[in-house]
């Protein structure tokens, strides 16, 4: 048998270099490249050992574990015993997705045949599998698991990110209320231009039950001017006209339009514990999806969440937690 160790150490230069980076994404580490490589370094060359007979007793479970350390205490130092224990945790975590990413992938692209004669039973009655994978597929296999762990822990942290910034939501127009999840969005800066009443979106299918029957269709349309127009003829009539109001704004594209909007008799929205209640607002209806997710339903202006139900005390409360979101975040 032929054994390339400068392949095998390559290959486990550009593995361990990979896994260390990935750490540090996920623990939010800036490394210093040539601490980094010189870990990486490290963990090849204590693969390259294997194939040295003299060096067998260098693979126990002490020893692996003593590596680990020196090769993390090497790329990112100590910091604090605190800090030290959650980057070793997340290293591990993430050699044991990508080799279980790898076994996965492996045994997934198998077919019968092929797994059956890797399966031998021993003389005690004790069953072994043989395992044989090629060392380009270990390669293409590890960037592959790699790369959808980053995606799958982007996505994740983009949740946790917003779910700081969403809020319970309740409409009141006389006795009837709409309730759904909002999105707290800073830089909303929607007002009516005549009374700079702010401006909260909410999709209209949440008032399908209370509008006439052609309005979602029309608002979908962007065509909420002639639903003005038509007020009051025949079927489009409705308990609410007086509450109606168009607002104009522009879209992305910077072209101008109006939005169809309710004047509401309260709006309450509770977030991080902290109730709000806001009565001079307007409700915009959109006709589209706010989140493809469907985890909100409405974006709040921030002005809704400026004053609210209590004393000042509360407000200072209120600043201090998004400033803290906002500097964990960035």
């Amino acid at each position: 048998m032929v054994v390339y160790i400068d392949l095998i150490f390559l290959a486990n230069l550009f593995i361990d270099a990979v896994l260390l980076m990935v750490t540090a994404w996920m623990r939010k580490i800036r490394p210093v490249w040539w601490r980094l490589m010189a870990s990486a370094g490290i963990g090849a060359m204590y693969v390259v050992m294997m194939f040295v007979p003299e060096l067998s007793f260098l693979f126990t479970f002490l020893i692996k574990l003593a590596l680990s350390v020196i090769m993390l205490l090497v790329a990112f130092g100590f910091g604090s015993m605190q800090k030290y224990l959650r980057t070793m945790g997340a290293f591990y975590m993430i050699n044991f997705v990508a080799a279980g990413g790898i076994l996965g992938m492996h045994y997934f692209l198998q077919n019968t045949g092929e797994l059956f004669n890797g399966i031998w039973y021993t003389a005690s009655g004790g069953m072994s599998f043989e395992l044989k994978i090629a060392f380009w597929f270990i390669l293409c296999a590890f960037g592959g698991v790699m790369l959808f762990f980053r995606i799958v822990q982007s996505s994740k942290q983009r949740t946790e990110r917003m779910s700081g910034f969403l809020g319970q939501v309740q409409v009141w127009i006389g006795q009837d209320h709409i309730e759904c999840t909002g999105l707290l969005d800073t830089g909303n800066q929607l007002y009516d231009p005549l009374t700079r009443t702010p401006v909260m979106i909410m999709e209209a299918a949440l008032w399908e039950s209370y509008l006439p029957a052609s309005w979602l269709r029309k608002c979908s349309e962007g065509n909420a001017d002639q639903l003005v127009m038509e007020l009051g003829d025949g079927d489009e009539s409705f308990s609410w006209q007086d509450r109606v109001r168009l607002v104009p704004y522009r879209g992305i594209n910077r072209s101008h339009s109006f939005m169809l909007a309710l004047k509401p008799d309260r709006v309450e929205v509770v977030m991080n514990g902290i109730h709000f209640v806001h009565h001079r607002v307007l409700i915009g209806l959109d006709g589209g999806t706010l989140s493809a997710e469907g985890k909100y339903r409405a974006i709040i202006h921030p002005d809704v969440t400026a004053q609210e139900e209590g004393s000042a005390d509360t407000n200072q409360k209120r600043d201090a937690h998004f400033s803290e979101h906002f500097t964990e975040s960035g």
